[in-house]
């Protein structure tokens, strides 16, 4: 109790002392309450994960998208710290804001903080978090087929038998929803063996996965398929496998997508095969424009999906695509989603 009514002062010193971002909308007079008084509305992110490339892009999304709506952002971020993350929902009730976007964390921490949010009057929404609510809107990727689309591209690239590495960490709602993928596949082909499970989220993520993955494969050497469904868990599994000299023995496949993520399945000889993804900027502003749909007073739904697209290694060099920019020109549907939309909101960047 001590560690909340300490976090909701800090709350109150930072709205007093800090700056919000946004700017008004061009046209906030033709827009819905709250919206046509710009700079009105305030709403927060309250974020559980944000390392990577996936988590840096997620959020130029969200302040994209909030500039574009003309509203006050807070960001905060509890650096992987569950209980952290519950209070600084708290904190943001006490900063007084309309709505809250809960990015990432943990149902059993999550849930009973998001309650207190939805009592307090204000409107939620979660981004790959199942904070089982039927107030809040669920945002996600469309994890499952995230994993099944990548994990159809390892049958196809490897055939139905082969010995796996599973990178994994149980209780996150999107690794848990590609694990469901996983299962299915392992049940639906016998010959496919799983040698190994290992996973951790500790910063860096890379290189923690990096240290376990090392240890993973010289204990077995047969392994030649690594379902690794997180960009940063498939940076790690690459980086011990240029070490161990098994580029050529092993293929990557994952989840998610960053400028770093294309250049290093591009690098000559990479294992990383493929990867299925959405552009995180485009989750971010998605995020956004269904808090604001609900702070219009109008219904986006229980489920918001934004669908993933099949990238692999051979696209990239074929297309020559060297960064986001370059994918988002070769795939249309990457650089927008015509998800959680109304005829009065602006579009960030447009």
């Amino acid at each position: 109790m001590l560690r909340r009514e300490m976090m909701k002062l800090a709350g109150a010193a930072a709205l007093a002392l800090g700056a919000g971002l946004g700017a008004a909308p061009a046209l906030a007079a033709d827009m819905p309450a709250p919206f046509d008084n710009p700079g009105e509305v305030k709403i927060a992110l309250v974020r559980y994960l944000s390392t990577g490339d996936f988590f840096q892009a997620y959020l130029a999304g969200v302040e994209r998208q909030a500039e574009a709506l003309g509203v006050d952002l807070r960001v905060l971020d509890s650096r992987q710290d569950a209980a952290l993350q519950a209070d600084m929902v708290d904190q943001a009730i006490a900063l007084g804001v309309d709505g809250i976007v809960i990015q990432h964390g943990l149902t059993e921490s999550m849930k009973e903080a998001a309650q207190r949010a939805v009592d307090a009057g204000i409107k939620v929404v979660a981004f790959d978090v199942n904070v089982e609510n039927p107030a809040i809107p669920q945002i996600e990727q469309s994890d499952y087929l995230l994993g099944k689309l990548a994990l159809e591209q390892a049958l196809k690239d490897n055939g139905t038998e082969f010995t796996a590495g599973y990178v994994y960490v149980p209780g996150i709602a999107p690794l848990d929803r590609r694990h469901v993928a996983w299962e299915e596949v392992k049940e639906a082909n016998a010959g496919i063996t799983e040698a190994a499970m290992f996973g951790t989220l500790d910063n860096p993520i890379a290189n923690s996965v990096a240290n376990q993955a090392r240890s993973v494969l010289q204990a077995n050497p047969t392994i030649s398929v690594v379902f690794a469904p997180y960009d940063e868990f498939a940076k790690g599994v690459k980086i011990a496998v240029d070490e161990a000299g098994m580029s050529g023995d092993v293929d990557i496949y994952s989840a998610d997508v960053s400028t770093a993520d294309i250049s290093a399945m591009r690098e000559p000889g990479s294992a990383w095969a493929a990867t299925v993804a959405t552009n995180p900027a485009v989750v971010g502003e998605v995020s956004v424009r269904t808090l604001a749909l609900m702070l219009a007073g109008e219904d986006p739904g229980q489920q918001v999906v934004v669908p993933p697209t099949l990238i692999t290694q051979q696209f990239l060099n074929d297309e020559d695509i060297k960064n986001m920019d370059d994918l988002a020109a070769k795939m249309p549907a990457f650089a927008h989603a015509d998800v959680a939309m109304a005829d009065w909101m602006p579009l960030a960047g447009r």
